[in-house]
């Protein structure tokens, strides 16, 4: 998975999911649960490389941080909850699904 576009229609697999683009510059896209609003993906570019910030446990956060050199603190992210994963292809598209999907089910949840 190295594509914008193959990461949105990854996204687009999840219930209640559209897609979604904030600012002016439509090089961010963010992809959002309809329900209520939130965001669970981020997707820009990036030194020449499509980013995706993911939200994740801060129990698994330092776990894939130390899997992969292309998995860092969010980019203007909270980084105790958010990664960015770099898609450079180094992180296994199955690693990059899981995060995402993580993120999906993170944002889903309702705040207590």
């Amino acid at each position: 998975m190295l594509l914008r576009q193959e990461v949105i229609r990854y996204c687009m697999t999840f219930n209640g999911v559209y897609e979604d683009y904030p600012f002016k510059d439509h090089t961010w896209t963010c992809m959002r649960i309809r329900k209520t609003g939130r965001i669970f993906a981020w997707i820009y570019e990036r030194n020449d490389c499509i980013w995706v910030n993911a939200k994740c446990d801060p129990q698994w956060r330092d776990f894939w941080r130390d899997a992969f050199p292309s998995v860092v603190p969010a980019y203007h992210m909270n980084k105790e909850h958010w990664n960015s994963i770099i898609l450079d292809g180094t992180v296994p598209e199955k690693d990059v699904k899981r995060m995402i999907a993580e993120s999906y089910e993170l944002c889903s949840r309702r705040r207590k």
